[in-house]
């Protein structure tokens, strides 16, 4: 709709220009009334409700103009030139139609404006102090120089600072950020034409030129219906809604724009002369307000740009959460401390403070709730140094403090202490009161050290604290170095151990108490390197479940003991008793969802029975992940195979957490059965639990027998199964070849 209006707006200006002059005055009148009919139509049914002010205020001031130049055309005298006393009625309605107009633009402006800082408002203010210039020069000079000069008349020629009011907001709106719809540029234009139409008749009204009212009426009639159809176009919204500033280089464009605005006055001022004293000092007072004008832009331009830039390096050096220097601001302070520390005989030092099972918050109650404790971690820390020392976060919830303090002082272990004391006091968060402990690692250096380096060394220190029970703080030494280097170089040959042919299963007994016969056997991975030798289980097995590596050789494992327990079954014979094999489940097994069909596939390739496979879990690890570990658990106990709960009594030991887990087993710790038979302080414990147990309906396996004393004890107490040296080392399948043929396990 509105390009169609603007067709037919054009071709009637063109009528309007060059067709019978008969015509004009009708087709004026018309055009004026279709372009507060497209004014009033947009502002009530384009606009949104909260948005129509600035339009109706368009509207009412043409409104207003419409009835000036009525006037000036009706009554007679008030359009005469120069002007008359009749002049003052027409005037009293164009004055407020100026006023009102000047508004809208200055309400649309209020609403559009995407910034304070946006270079808009001065390069505006350029345009309006050109074109004062050039209507001093040119309009209103010329009027004050005439002999025939009335108050009337210099009151007209003062008309023009309402355009170059006008023309400062619409070039606002031009040049401020955001959207450049179309609504803009027709109302820009709408401007520049009643700009245009009021100089050329001032021009006329003063006598300074020869200028035909023809021309000013097709310019009057093109400010109506231009503004008409800004009111049609969609996009008018836009001129009523925040916009976003985008900060670009200037365009050519605009850099002639600010250009022209500055030379075209100086060059007319130095080419045309004043002639009087007060046109030389109005022309030299533009000219300077120009000139500071630019100065000012640059200036501010400058400032601007530093700014930015300042801000830049905080967002590039210090960490959005906290408002915490980041691990790139460290290692500056930490590389410009070590030229200090060794001419000032300090040391740097650096507390590398790790939250312990943060994640467990998390994950109970959000990442918000997480975020508040980190803000509030930041907050305690930084109460607890000097202000010359740096506290960073460098990570998720990893924090860094770094300090310079005398050389052989104990001022950074001074500060673990404090800290690990602040961390005792709940942190008061939305949720309430929450308590979290932390691992600190203390690394120190003379001075020289690279900052990744000690960064690396305090982490490493970090470790060794959580290592230690977690709550505390461990100091650095080499040694500790010389261990990441042999655990990074057991990574690196236990990722390639499985395709090199260099893991095997060994397989213990495990034998029923009550008869002595053979019920199965625990499949155990175990790692024969060429070079290191017989790789414990206890240093390889964490490494495993670290990196992930856990879960493609704990399925390698699995197929390999029920493929080795499918061999025995077949060779004992279907008249003898069934044997299980028993397989330890990763945690990082239990939340891999491929776990249940690789299951699943193994009992199909070897047709064990589900009953004969056991999977063991470890009660720590499932309480760490439990409604994800019950999903798993759950799908394999629908598969029929016997879940077995793997050293029972040091970890969780609930009979509420036990009830929940689908389990048919119970491994009994060795710690717990190795004082048993000899009145030890722990065969109240076995008892309790064999009773439990026994209540549960499940079958309990003691691990780590290794006297007859302990055997004939837990066979008198109840106690299922057993397993340890008394009945045979873990061994290769080949080893067993005998037992699996026995009556009985010894």
């Amino acid at each position: 709709m509105a390009w169609s209006y603007l067709g037919v707006a054009g071709a009637a200006l063109v009528l309007l220009a060059a067709g019978p002059p008969w015509l004009s005055t009708p087709l004026m009148l018309l055009s004026a009334l279709a372009g507060l009919g497209a004014m009033r139509y947009g502002a009530l049914r384009m606009a949104l409700p909260g948005e129509r002010g600035p339009w109706l205020c368009l509207f009412w001031s043409a409104v207003l103009f419409l009835v000036g130049i009525a006037i000036r055309a009706v009554v007679p005298g008030a359009g005469a030139s120069p002007p008359t006393n009749m002049a003052l009625i027409p005037d009293a309605f164009v004055l407020p139609a100026y006023l009102i107009m000047g508004y809208a633009f200055a309400g649309m402006l209020r609403r559009r404006r995407a910034a304070e800082d946006d270079p808009a408002r001065i390069d505006a203010m350029l345009v309006g102090l050109a074109a004062a210039f050039m209507c001093w020069t040119y309009l209103m000079a010329p009027s004050m120089q005439q002999t025939d000069l009335t108050p009337l008349r210099v009151a007209n020629s003062f008309f023009p600072v309402f355009d170059v009011v006008l023309l400062v907001l619409a070039a606002q709106l031009a040049l401020s950020g955001g959207a450049r719809q179309p609504a803009l540029w027709l109302l820009i234009a709408a401007a520049a034409a009643m700009f245009a139409g009021d100089f050329l008749f001032m021009l006329r009204d003063g006598a300074i030129a020869d200028v035909p009212q023809h021309t000013v009426d097709v310019l009057f009639t093109a400010t109506f219906l231009l503004v008409g159809a800004a009111g049609l176009q969609p996009s008018m919204r836009s001129l009523t809604e925040p916009q976003r500033i985008i900060v670009k280089d200037l365009s050519k464009i605009r850099t002639g724009l600010i250009a022209a605005v500055v030379v075209v006055p100086v060059v007319i001022t130095t080419v045309e002369p004043a002639g009087s004293t007060v046109n030389g000092v109005v022309r030299a007072v533009l000219c300077s307000l120009l000139i500071l004008a630019v100065l000012y832009r640059v200036v501010r331009s400058n400032n601007s740009r530093a700014r930015a830039e300042r801000a830049t390096r905080r967002r590039v050096t210090h960490d959005a959460l906290t408002d915490l220097p980041n691990r790139e601001l460290l290692a500056e302070t930490i590389a410009g401390w070590g030229d200090r520390a060794a001419a000032d005989q300090l040391e740097v030092s650096l507390l590398f403070i790790d939250l312990d099972r943060f994640k467990m918050v998390n994950d109970h109650w959000g990442h918000q709730v997480g975020d508040e404790l980190l803000c509030e971690v930041a907050g305690r820390l930084s109460a607890q140094v000097r202000d010359d020392d740096l506290v960073c976060r460098i990570g998720g919830d990893e924090f860094v403090i770094a300090l310079a303090s005398p050389s052989h002082s104990r001022l950074a272990e001074s500060l673990a202490a404090r800290v690990l004391d602040e961390f005792a006091r709940p942190f008061e968060l939305s949720v309430g009161n929450v308590v979290i402990s932390a691992s600190i690692g203390v690394a120190k250096s003379p001075g020289g050290t690279q900052a990744l380096e000690l960064i690396r060394d305090a982490d490493t220190a970090m470790y060794k604290a959580k290592g230690q029970g977690r709550n505390a703080y461990a100091l650095f030494d080499t040694s500790l170095r010389d261990q990441v280097r042999d655990r990074m170089n057991l990574e690196q040959a236990l990722r390639s151990a499985l395709s090199r042919g260099e893991l095997s299963v060994h397989y213990q007994p495990i034998a029923d108490l009550a008869t002595g016969e053979l019920d199965g056997f625990e499949a155990l991975m175990r790692w024969q390197h060429p070079t290191l030798g017989s790789v414990s289980p206890l240093d390889f097995i964490p490494i495993a479940e670290e990196t992930g590596l856990i879960v493609e050789s704990g399925a390698w494992l699995l197929r390999e003991a029920a493929g080795q327990l499918a061999q025995w079954r077949a060779a004992r014979g279907p008249g003898a008793r069934p044997l299980h094999v028993s397989v330890n489940v990763s945690v990082r097994q239990l939340r891999d969802g491929a776990l249940v069909g690789v299951v699943r596939d193994v009992l199909a390739e070897t047709g064990l029975p589900p009953e004969a496979l056991w999977l063991e879990i470890t009660e720590s690890g499932v309480m760490e992940e439990l409604e994800t570990a019950l999903a798993t658990l759950d799908a394999l106990r629908d598969l029929g195979v016997t879940m077995a709960i793997d050293d029972f009594g040091t970890g969780y030991s609930s009979l509420s957490y036990l009830n929940r887990l689908p389990v048919g087993i119970v491994k009994l710790d060795r710690s717990f059965v190795c004082e048993v038979g000899r009145h030890g302080a722990n065969e109240s414990i076995v008892r309790a639990v064999l009773a439990m147990t026994r209540a549960m309906h499940l079958r309990v396996v003691a691990e780590g027998v290794e006297t007859e004393l302990q055997s004939d004890w837990l066979r008198e107490q109840g106690c299922d199964l057993a397993q340890g040296w008394l009945y045979g080392k873990p061994a290769l399948p080949a080893e067993h070849d005998e037992l699996i043929h026995r009556a009985t396990v010894r």
